[in-house]
């Protein structure tokens, strides 16, 4: 799989040469599953020609279809039947429609297959499930205090936590000063090689009306470079990471942030390593535990516990809709034509880049979305397509389950919206918008504001019964009748006409 691009992958663990022969497609239906950014298109196909060309310098039988017009199954299907193989040995696929239609289509023409767990994570599933076994809530800080203890990450002899504590969160939530973040040193940047510029030309003939830009395509994929681009955050900037990884800044599309996450989903870095590099860091230049703890917590801790809960919950992850919410999702998603400088930040740097950092799709568009009562599916699908680290395991959770609440508390313990001062308080976006972020209703109001106003208004009583939310209504309970009934009728004119916005 375009994901799995690693030599030390288990399917190849046993693999010999001269009996087997390694399959890779290159298929146009998993470009348009979702309407794919053209530089997530390019950074899949780039990444797999690379690690084909390896494969075939080191002795490999390998069969490579560039461009097929057919499914990966489909192309499976028919090298099984035309070569007469009787084994099919793969991992398991990050996505549950993949892993269903293999398993369907070895079960079809009676192949023995051979379904490996992904030896690139920390935990498997059977270790998962035990996990959730006795649990009657499932929440990642008790997961992760596990996860700690049983790889020896971050812990003394006597498995306490480095530092006195298992959480340094709250560390970790400052806006860049008001001047604006200052310089930072650039992320490591890769000009195309022939291959990826091969790839941007054909990706632009083939797939002209997809979203996205190719102009600013400098992604890793190869081995070496996702190497180089570890080791590059963890000298210029890991230091300075977790003060800041919550901040946002107009024209500062990456801020301290590591860009890895897309290495490390291809598997072109196994997590362990990157986690060895960051306390090694640690150890040597005696950085703040708050940093480190921070970025720790995002692979060894969310990373594990969501792809657990994407195989413990399908498919029932991807029909969850806890709120019942039925908005199309509004075109500018699309465009970033919109007049909320916010969403018009977020949005456009994706567009540019494919990429925008944890809190811009956690609290902005994905905030937006759930406020605007938008459909989750339709939200799941465009974070799927615009984003180049979007693969299903690790984006319907994310999604679905955090941003958008709609599993219901499943595996978090409150829904995470918010108005338009905690953007104003966490980046420069507001002061040049035409919508004010402390207006509630009426001419100038902010719709993140006015949104969130009334989504507290219509689920009072469950934000009421929860300790970790009462506090909102508290606030609610200080706004007149009258003037939540204002922010009420504002309301229904914005999510009746989402688009014009």
């Amino acid at each position: 799989m375009g994901d799995q691009l690693d030599v030390n992958s288990a399917a190849l663990k046993d693999i010999n040469p001269k009996t087997d022969e390694i399959l890779m497609v290159e298929s146009a239906n998993e470009a348009q599953h979702v309407w794919s950014h053209k530089a997530r298109i390019v950074l899949f196909l780039s990444a797999m020609r690379h690690f084909a060309e390896y494969l075939k310098s080191q002795g490999f039988s390998l069969a490579y279809i560039q461009h097929s017009p057919k499914s990966i199954v489909e192309e499976l299907k028919s090298k099984i039947i035309k070569e007469k193989f009787t084994h099919l040995i793969c991992v398991e696929p990050g996505e549950w429609r993949l892993k269903q239609l293999i398993e369907a289509l070895s079960e079809e023409l009676q192949v023995a297959l051979d379904m490996r767990q992904d030896s690139h994570f920390y935990c498997t599933h059977s270790e998962f499930k035990e996990w959730v076994a006795n649990k009657k809530e499932l929440r990642l800080e008790y997961f992760y205090r596990l996860m700690r203890k049983t790889h020896g990450i971050l812990v003394d002899q006597d498995g306490n936590p480095e530092g006195g504590q298992w959480n340094f969160d709250r560390d970790n939530r400052k806006p860049f000063p008001k001047k604006g973040p200052g310089l930072i040193p650039p992320p490591e940047l890769f000009e195309p090689d022939a291959i990826t510029k091969t790839l941007i030309a054909e990706v632009e003939e083939r797939y002209p009306d997809h979203p996205g830009s190719l102009a600013h395509f400098r992604w890793p994929v190869t081995r070496q470079q996702a190497l180089q681009a570890l080791e590059g955050f963890v000298e210029h900037r890991l230091a300075t990471f977790g003060i800041y990884e919550d901040a946002m800044w107009t024209d500062t599309p990456f801020g301290w942030h590591s860009l890895l996450s897309s290495s490390l989903n291809l598997k072109l870095l196994n997590p362990r390593e990157v986690i060895n590099a960051v306390v090694a860091a640690w150890k040597k230049e005696d950085l703040e535990m708050a940093t480190v703890e921070g970025f720790i917590r995002q692979i060894l801790g969310w990373r594990e516990f969501v792809r657990g809960m994407y195989y413990l919950d399908m498919p029932q992850m991807a029909l969850d809709n806890f709120y019942n919410h039925q908005n199309r999702l509004p075109a500018w998603y699309w465009t970033g034509d919109t007049k909320m400088k916010c969403m018009q930040e977020a949005i456009g740097q994706t567009l540019e880049y494919g990429y925008a950092h944890h809190i811009q799709r956690l609290m902005v568009t994905g905030n937006f979305a759930l406020l605007a009562e938008i459909l989750p599916k339709e939200v799941c699908d465009w974070y799927l397509a615009v984003y180049i680290d979007a693969i299903e395991w690790v984006e319907l959770p994310n999604t679905a389950g955090m941003a958008l609440f709609a599993s219901g508390g499943r595996f978090t313990s409150k829904p995470y919206i918010a108005s338009g001062a905690y953007i104003k308080r966490m980046s420069n976006y507001c002061g040049s918008c035409q919508y004010k972020p402390d207006i509630r209703f009426g001419e100038g109001a902010c719709p993140m504001t006015n949104l969130y106003w009334n989504f507290l208004i219509q689920h009072r009583t469950q934000f009421e019964a929860s300790p970790r939310t009462r506090l909102m209504t508290a606030n609610l309970s200080r706004i007149s009748e009258s003037d939540q009934q204002a922010i009420t009728i504002h309301a229904k004119g914005l999510l009746g006409d989402l688009n014009s916005l």
